[in-house]
């Protein structure tokens, strides 16, 4: 495959025309090298190193960055200089074993950290490897087992009408890696200068503070007035990486999840600041009490649309294992080689397994009461099986997992189901933070193994291969996450001074508590953000985008609407062009997706840099300047001239 210059296929973004095939890099009626001794175990050597250090800078800095693109990266650099003859195949099962890191650190460090938390304040909770370990492993393999039905309707099914923002990303990295030096050329050269470029950036930004990382109209005079009388503000993220993530999410999205941001910091926001009281509250902190709580609502009711919607697609799963158990291998030999699954039959066995493993942990390493026991598995199992088609959807959509939201939705309703059999306390805690920790897993793990997934169908890798050896990295990465997390406990410690950050943990801990002390949840708001999201749907507006805009502070969204700007003016057809003005908006598109992919692989990879600087105790940071009015101006200035270049560059192609 190297003598060859490997692109994707023009038809690989955009929904296919009827009788209109998509044909993968790799061939379909090939049998391909994938799983080969390098590629587990460099697939492993990753899962273990960036386990470690996502949860330790995680714990330690407050930030958990995405392990896909840089081990990518590495894979492509390792296997260029091995001169790996199936470096494209093998480097796929490198990044999707070893991309279980991220995942996984994910659905550990929001919410097991809260047990060492609340230990402090009662001495008579105890907190051991196998409830870290267990949790972290049980929730990663129900999240790939609960996904695999849903993989041929998310990545084939629905191919070209969702934008898999950190899929395309990580598929433009491997395939730059892939063509050899004579015939890689405008391609690779094309996103590694546009990585450098945003690398860069992001990291002058995040890490220098030569400008401000967010603007916002609080910078003036009139802006804090505004913010202060009216609760009216608005404020947009700088950075590279996002603005190439809008790029790939396209206009039509980034439109409705910046909607969804503006509903609430705009019209929801003012609203609640006119109630007696709140007069003298910050947007922020209304936002964080408030506006978060409708978005919470909105995204669990998405979910529940979702399903109904979708019950089509659960029924052909059920069809699909009805018609295996009948004819048996027959039906597998007549499906293609880039769209075989794990069969049915283990898909089921292994489903149950799962599901008594869990069932037993529960009741015997974590609550040793049957009753008990009963209710903490069905919540488990009714909502990490209804969220993972959430999970999937926003991942699909917007890149980003709403996990810490469907978490803390959960643990809400587990803390309610415990107190209501009787289960309060320091063991009520335990079980709560033990369910969120498995239910937020299951829900991270789904996300990102549909980005994988993805990845490899637009490659052409085995979704079988991918499936099996998913196990692996998930086993690997919940080892070294249990280990990392005990031995920072005893390091630093979560409380106290000089204690690790933990934030998200933190705000699981603030939550639970009261709730176990017998107080109510925020219903009102839960119920306002659900009846919202009905109406949405009565309006044909997708919900869970929506929704998404409404839970994802503003400044994290107003920078997809610019990115998803740029994608509409580079798309757009030109009179000038003539004949072949769809021609050259598709060339434009492509160079401009690898654009995107590069500003969001330097940014990832700067993120990773700036995390080890911070935790290293390094401060390079112009605290001083980066507050003046001067840098939130020429923060503007420098993101004006970025989005500039973006376009240029985009435009400029050969006719």
């Amino acid at each position: 495959m190297e003598e060859k210059e490997i692109r994707l296929p023009e038809n690989a973004n955009r929904p296919l025309k009827e009788g209109e095939e998509y044909k993968p890099i790799l061939p379909a009626d090939q049998d391909i090298t994938e799983i080969t001794p390098y590629s587990v175990s460099m697939g492993v050597l990753m899962a273990i190193i960036f386990s470690a250090a996502a949860a330790y800078l995680g714990l330690k800095v407050g930030q958990v960055f995405e392990a896909a693109i840089p081990i990518a990266i590495i894979a492509v650099g390792l296997s260029s200089a091995l001169k790996r003859k199936n470096g494209l195949a093998e480097n796929v099962i490198i990044q999707s074993i070893g991309s279980s890191s991220g995942v996984i650190v994910a659905g550990a460090i929001f919410t097991l950290p809260a047990l060492y938390i609340l230990q402090a304040k009662y001495p008579d909770m105890t907190v051991t490897f196998l409830e870290v370990f267990m949790s972290s492993l049980l929730g990663g393999c129900l999240g790939i087992l609960f996904l695999i039905p849903f993989r041929r309707y998310f990545v084939k099914e629905k191919h070209g009408e969702y934008p898999f923002p950190e899929a395309t990303a990580t598929t433009q990295v491997l395939i730059a890696g892939a063509s050899s030096k004579e015939n890689s050329s405008q391609n690779s050269k094309i996103l590694v200068v546009a990585a450098l470029i945003g690398g860069v950036y992001d990291f002058l930004v995040s890490s220098l503070g030569l400008w401000k990382e967010t603007i916002s109209t609080r910078l003036m005079g009139w802006g804090e007035v505004l913010a202060q009388k009216l609760k009216l503000t608005f404020s947009i993220n700088t950075g590279a990486a996002l603005l190439g993530l809008g790029y790939i999410i396209g206009l039509k999205y980034a439109v409705i999840i910046c909607s969804g941001s503006l509903f609430v910091w705009w019209v929801i926001l003012p609203l609640i600041g006119t109630i007696g009281g709140m007069e003298s509250v910050d947007p922020q902190a209304l936002f964080l009490n408030y506006g978060r709580n409708i978005g919470i609502g909105a995204i669990a009711m998405a979910g529940l649309i979702g399903i109904i919607k979708n019950r089509g697609v659960i029924g052909s799963a059920f069809s699909l294992v009805k018609q295996e158990f009948g004819k048996g291998k027959q039906v597998a030999a007549e499906i293609k080689r880039t769209d075989r699954d794990l069969s049915m039959k283990f898909l089921v066995i292994a489903i149950v397994v799962a599901l008594v493993c869990v069932f037993v942990f529960f009741l015997v390493g974590v609550l040793h009461n049957f009753v008990q026991t009963i209710v903490a598995f069905l919540v488990v199992t009714i909502i990490a099986f209804l969220f993972t088609t959430v999970a999937a959807n926003a991942i699909a959509i917007v890149g980003t997992n709403p996990v810490s939201g469907m978490t803390l939705m959960t643990l809400i309703i587990a803390s309610i189901v415990f107190v209501a059999v009787g289960m309060r306390g320091s063991s009520g805690m335990v079980g709560a933070m033990v369910i969120g920790g498995v239910v937020c897993t299951a829900l991270s793990m789904a996300g990102g193994f549909i980005t994988d997934l993805k990845i490899g169908y637009w490659i052409g890798t085995t979704p079988k291969k991918q499936e099996m050896w998913k196990f692996l990295g998930t086993l690997v990465s919940a080892v070294t996450v249990g280990g990392v997390m005990i031995v920072l406990n005893k390091t630093y410690g979560f409380v106290g001074n000089n204690a690790l950050q933990a934030p998200q943990a933190n705000a699981m801990a603030a939550v639970i508590e009261p709730l176990m002390s017998g107080q109510g949840a925020p219903w009102m708001l839960y119920g306002v953000g659900a009846i919202l999201a009905l109406l949405l749907n009565f309006l044909n507006v997708p919900v869970l985008a929506f929704a998404l805009g409404m839970f994802i502070p503003l400044h994290l969204n107003t920078p997809l609407l610019v990115g998803g700007a740029v994608n509409y003016f580079v798309n757009k057809k030109r009179e000038r062009d003539g004949v072949h003005a769809e021609a050259l908006a598709n060339k434009r598109n492509e160079k401009g997706t690898l654009i995107a992919s590069g500003f969001i692989a330097g940014g990832a990879l700067m993120g990773v840099v700036s995390a080890i600087i911070k935790f290293c105790g390094v401060d390079l940071y112009l605290t001083e300047w980066e507050a003046s009015n001067t840098a939130g101006v020429l923060s503007l200035v420098m993101y004006v001239l970025l989005t500039i270049y973006f376009v240029w560059s985009s435009n400029k192609v050969q006719k």
